[in-house]
């Protein structure tokens, strides 16, 4: 019966190999997880700093054109507070 069993237990072993996960593959495993996260953790830092910026300059530039527009705005009315004062002064 030894002998039986025996050849019964090595062709299961041919057939179905026990795959052991020995502490060189989980090291490796890690290293490679370790390494993947070492080459993206810069270029998502990377891009979520130039969106974050590229969001306040969009921010920075829409209060500039209204304020350049105010600015027109205000000068136009000037002017035209200048033009009047100027043709009442003439009258008078």
């Amino acid at each position: 019966m030894s002998d039986k069993t025996e050849l019964l237990y090595e062709v299961d072993l041919v057939l179905n190999p026990e795959k052991e996960l020995d502490v060189s593959f989980l090291v490796y495993v890690l290293l490679s997880v370790l390494f993947i996260i070492v080459i993206l953790f810069p270029k998502i830092y990377i891009q979520q700093q130039i969106y974050f910026t590229s969001r306040d300059i969009s921010k920075l530039k829409g209060e500039y054109d209204t304020l350049k527009e105010e600015n027109r705005l205000i000068k136009s009315s000037v002017e035209s507070i200048r033009f009047k004062n100027q043709i009442l002064d003439t009258l008078f």
